[in-house]
This record gives C-alpha cells, structure tokens and sequence, in this order.
C-alpha cells in the first residue's frame, strides 16, 4: 500500500512544484526568492531541532541520517500560510497553500542507508503597485512567479553503533518570471519589461550524527552538516515592449521588443549547521542549533538593486520533545509527541542598510496511527520578518503544518510451507 502512495504522491508534487505560487512574500523578489524549506513538519515544529538519531523519521537536512532507518520511510508534508504585510502607512492580508516536500528512505542492511526526494526548495510570488502622487505621473506594477526545486539522492554508512556519516547531491532546477508594468492613468497605452529565466546547478550537502550514554536514561546527541559553496547557471530573457492595458491591467502587446539574452552564475553560499541536545529516548529531548552561511551576492540579472546587498547569515534555536508514556496502552494521548521551539535568524538579505530578520515561535504534536511506526504530524508557526523602518516591509505570519510519516518493510523475502 505504501508503495502506491509514494507513486501518487510523487506524480502529485511533481506537477504542484512547478504549477504553486508558493509564497506571497515582496522579499521574494530578491536573491533565489523566499527559502521556504525548513525541514520536515516533525524538526520545523522543535524550530529546526533534529539531533537524534532516528529510526522511522526521515531527517531531509543531515544525509547521516539514512544509516539509522530499520524500515522504509516516506514523507510528504504541506503548509498552509497566513501573513499580514505592513508599512509604516498600510497594511495587507495574504494567504497560500503549498506541498513543501516528499522524501523516501530506505535501510541498505545494518550499517548503510539511502534517501531521495523532490524539495519545492524556494519560491519567488509577489505583486507591488507604485502609484504616482501627482497628476500625470508614472503608475508602475511588478509581478513575480516561478521558484527553484531541488531533486536530492542521499547515502549514509554507520561507522560505530553511535557514529553515522552521509553525504547527498543535489539537482537545483527552476523558473523565474518577472514582469514590471510602467503607465499613466487614463492612457490606455503603457511599457512592459518582461523577464524570463531558467536555472539550474549542483550542490552537494556533507553530515555527520554522533551520540553517547550518559547514564542508564540520558543520551548526549550531536548533528553537524555543511553545505558546499556553488553557483546556479542562469540563463535569462529580457524582452521590453508596449501595448494596450485592458482591464486589471491586462496586457496585449502592440510592438514587440527584441529578445536579449544572456547567461550569468548566481552565487550559493556555504552553509555550515552544528546541533546538540539532551534527553531521554522516546520520553524527551531538549536541544540546540546554530548555523552560519558566508556573504555571496545572490543576484541575478532580473532582481539586482543599487539598495540591496547581501550578508553573512546566521540563526539560533532551540527546542525539543516531550511523550507522556511511548507503550501505554490505556490512554491514546500518552503516546502522542508534543512540539516546540523558539527560533532567530539573522538573514543574508541587506535592504537600504536595514538587515531583515526572522523571529518566531513553533509548537507541533506527533500522532502515532495505531498498530503501525507510522504518525500524523501537525505543527505551527508564529513569527516576524522583516520591519517597517527605512521604507521597508513588515510580515507578520502564521503557518500551519501537515505532514505524514508512513513507515513499512520492504524487500522482505517471502515464505512458503
């Protein structure tokens, strides 16, 4: 049965990842757009924590992961998002649904461990109008679409019972679409600047899980992962042309423009992620990360503004787990995993010398599916980026997770009397 899920729900994202708008963010017009991958429901819902080395919970940021599933896993998880988008003057309300991954792993006997999947890993979606304050003036629009997917292959190998390695590469492929509208009110005529560009490249993503005994009950659980520095090709279309404006601003074109083209790299940080925690195993963990990305100018041809640059990056979280009873048989709750987590990121992202930055609070719950290794997962986030000070953008947002972790035996040898 899992495996004709895995199927439909990998032909599903496949169509979904190019076809969603997945964010509403005007942030997205710079760099690669809004990152939206976080990590699972399960890690998102601890803000990002996910040291221990499980054995039915895929863990898609640390490919030492693997070497530590006993059955196959699958993963599919989605979100829905609410923000609130303010200036210092107004303010705007946004909402989107997206499919934020789907991933398999699968145990390759005692000591190796694979996984792949399909990451929707950002998204650029935003629509801005820019009205003259003066009679005459130029009324402008800018719209955004597209985003970047990455197609992942992961191997572990499990050096010692409480060492595992891995490693992973990544396949990045996307569409970025930008259009910016120039008119005067009344005049039916107005200038469209259309940009089109693909992108592709390769990255690769290195880990390591260590852990040792405390004592009878506590474990120590370490995770650190480094993502390689690398650069995406971007291969661009500009086209400027004039036509008439319909209604809501359609737009027929009445002289087209030449096509110019271009390729250009666009710049991939490394990204360098140390955790550590403290618990109990299947009782509770209480843990930390920090992570650290250098500056590199993410721009491309489309996106690039004399006022934007970008930065060295770096966040901090912590969070953990809590399961009243893993074997109780007398109360369903006793088994469920209760969630949280508080994060800060300080972003690459630099906008009129004012740094963008990310603040917020996760909670989240584990629901076991009885008589199986498989759980329903639901997690949320409240948080802030951005500000309304030097002319920029406040978002206030609320995201509500669903993921799913189905967990089966495969390539199990059949018996016969």
């Amino acid at each position: 049965m899992i495996k004709k899920i895995i199927i439909s729900a990998c032909l599903l994202l496949s169509f979904v990842s190019f076809a969603q708008q997945g964010t509403s963010s005007p942030y997205s017009f710079y760099g690669i757009g809004d990152v939206r991958f976080k990590g699972t429901v399960e890690s998102r819902s601890m803000s990002g924590i996910a040291v221990e080395q499980d054995s039915i919970h895929i863990n898609m940021e640390n490919p030492a992961s693997y070497a530590n599933l006993k059955l196959t896993s699958f993963t599919v998880g989605g979100t829905f998002n609410s923000s609130t988008l303010k200036t210092d003057k107004e303010s705007a309300k946004a909402q989107r649904t997206t499919l934020d991954y789907i991933a398999v792993g699968l145990p390759l006997g005692k000591k190796f461990g694979v996984g792949f999947g399909l990451i929707p890993y950002s998204s650029v979606g935003y629509q801005i109008e820019s009205l003259a304050v003066n009679n005459g003036g130029n009324n402008k629009r800018f719209d955004g679409s597209g985003g970047l997917n990455k197609v992942y292959f992961g191997l572990a190998y499990k050096v010692k019972p409480n060492l595992s390695i891995g490693a992973d590469i990544q396949y990045d492929f996307g569409k970025v679409e930008t259009t910016s509208l120039e008119f005067i009110p009344d005049v039916p005529v107005g200038t469209r600047e259309l940009n089109t560009t693909y992108l592709s490249g390769f990255n690769f993503n290195l880990g390591a899980m260590y852990q040792y005994k405390i004592n009878k009950k506590l474990s120590f659980f370490s995770s650190a992962t480094y993502t390689i520095q690398s650069k995406l090709n971007s291969e661009n279309t500009r086209n400027i042309s004039t036509g008439m404006l319909g209604s809501g601003l359609n737009f027929t074109v009445l002289d087209p423009g030449e096509d110019l083209k271009n390729k250009v790299d666009v710049n991939m940080p490394f990204k360098l992620a140390l955790s550590a925690g403290v618990g109990e195993a299947r009782k509770w963990l209480i843990g930390g990360k920090i992570s650290y990305q250098n500056s590199v100018d993410q721009s491309s041809v489309y996106n690039a503004a004399p006022n934007v640059g970008y930065g060295k990056a770096a966040s901090a979280s912590l969070g953990g787990y809590y399961v009243p009873n893993y074997s109780s048989f007398s109360g369903y709750f006793n088994r469920v995993t209760y969630r949280a987590g508080l994060k800060y990121e300080r972003t690459a992202l630099i906008i009129n010398s004012q740094r963008v930055n990310d603040i917020g609070l996760t909670l989240g719950a584990g629901f076991p599916i009885s008589g199986t290794f498989s759980n329903i997962n639901f997690g949320m986030e409240f948080g802030k980026r951005g500000t309304t000070s030097a002319g920029l953008i406040q978002e206030n947002y609320a995201n509500f997770s669903l993921g799913f972790s189905l967990n089966d035996k495969w390539f199990e040898r059949s018996k016969f009397n």
